[in-house]
Order: C-alpha cells, then structure tokens, then sequence
C-alpha cells in the first residue's frame, strides 16, 4: 500500500477533471533508469492489468504493478510548490539514495537481483534533476 498525501489527491483529481478523465486509474510505477538506477512514473490508465494491485486512496483509484509495489510498499506521494513550479514528490521508505531531483532512486539491499530485470541502469544523471513534472 502506498500513500497519497491531501495536497497530492486534490492536484489528481484536478487534472482528471480538467483531461473529463474522471474514471481513470492513477498508475504509479517504477522502471529503470535515471542516475540512481531506479525512476518513479505516474501515468492514467482507462483499466486495470492483471495482477495490478488497486486501491481507493483519499478519493483517487490507483494501482500499481507487482513488481513496482516491491519497490514502493509504504512510499507516500505528495504534490509540492518549488521555485521552479510544483510538482509531485514521493519518499520512499524503500530508498537508501536518491537523485537530487528525487524521481531517480537506489532502492535498499537485497533489490539489487530485481534491478536488471526492470532494466535499471546507474550513472548519466537523469538529465533533468529539477525539471520534472508528472
């Protein structure tokens, strides 16, 4: 199970209102890449895939994939205000480091056996710490 603060439910919402997508499913994943190895993503989905965990979280219908919930079991998402705009935020209890942008993280001991099978890859720099806005 994963979190979605307030703020980060109220800003969801908001855009699957404005995109008239007010059924769709908030996908939270993660893949490889970035320059932590590891990279959070959010995407809206019209359906579910098989094996997809589901839960309604403060109003919002998300799901997440098996293999990314090992990853962020307990993580919460949260939208932020910055001087370079808002965006959203997860802290990830699973993460030992994490890129300076926070999208890109290393996941705590005994994932490393998962990593390539998600095609994670360290080093490069994300190319863009500070710029994303999911």
């Amino acid at each position: 199970m994963i979190k979605l603060s307030d703020r980060a439910a109220t800003e969801i919402k908001g855009l699957l209102e404005k995109q008239g997508k007010d059924d769709a499913l908030l996908r939270v994943f993660v893949a490889g890449g970035g320059c932590s190895g590891f990279q959070y993503g959010m995407s809206l989905e019209d359906e579910a895939m098989e094996g997809d965990q589901q839960m309604d979280i403060n109003g919002v219908k998300v799901i997440i994939d098996p293999r990314s919930m090992m990853y962020i079991q307990g993580a919460e998402v949260d939208y932020v205000d910055s001087i370079m705009g808002g965006g959203f935020k997860i802290d990830n209890p699973n993460a030992v480091s994490s890129c300076g942008c926070g999208h890109s993280f290393t996941p705590k001991e005994g994932a490393e056996g998962e990593a390539e099978a998600v095609g994670a890859q360290s080093g490069g720099g994300c190319g863009s710490c500070g710029s994303h806005g999911y």
